[in-house]
């Protein structure tokens, strides 16, 4: 592991070879001391994941290898992200969310408790790309939400409580609680018969 700045790991975590703790933003970059990374008890962090300064991870983290989680984003607890995920910065996790692998967060970004996120899937933060500036806002992914794979999220959209996005699906307008969106453009209807949106 390698570590810059000044980091907080709590006891029983596993932090392997090729790890980087900490790393400067930009505003860090040639300062001689800085806040660094709070990592809660019994993570497991694997080769090749860089954290940034200024994030705060609960306790029950995981992560795949090579994961990039950049500056000011926090973390609740008992949380999973999959190898070769992206997490830029400003974002807000909360608990018991289900990151697969390949997925990309931008800045700016809310994902609320017990979400799943399937592989490969896109949440995006502007519009009108390239764009940038003050005006960027991710996607807002509310409570046991469940995302398929390789679903892309456009800026701004929120995916409501309980509800579903299918494998697939391109969501351009807000998914109301407990409905599913399915399709490019995605629409959005009632679950299937007896299905319940619950990730535990």
């Amino acid at each position: 592991m390698k570590h810059y700045g000044v980091n907080t790991i709590a006891e029983d975590s596993h932090i392997f070879e090729g790890v980087i703790i900490g790393f400067p933003s930009r505003e860090h970059l040639h300062a001689e001391s800085f806040q660094g990374a709070t990592i809660g008890k019994h993570a497991v962090i694997r080769s090749g994941s860089i954290i940034y300064c200024d994030v705060v991870i609960g306790d029950g983290f995981s992560t795949g290898h090579n994961v990039l989680i950049r500056e000011k984003t926090t973390i609740g607890d008992g949380v999973s992200i999959g190898s070769s995920t992206i997490i830029e910065g400003n974002t807000r996790i909360g608990n018991g969310v289900n990151i697969q692998s390949m997925v990309y967060i931008p800045t700016h970004s809310v994902v609320e408790d017990q979400v799943f996120i399937g592989p490969n899937t896109v949440l995006t933060n502007d519009l009108y790309p390239p764009h940038g500036g003050d005006n960027l806002k991710g996607p807002h992914i509310k409570q046991g939400a469940s995302i398929g794979a390789n679903a892309t999220i456009l800026p701004g959209i929120t995916v409501g409580e309980r509800s579903l996005v299918a494998a697939g699906s391109v969501v351009t307008r807000d998914v109301p609680d407990g409905q599913m969106a399915i399709g490019a453009p995605a629409r959005t209807r009632g679950l299937p018969a007896g299905m319940k949106v619950a990730f535990v």
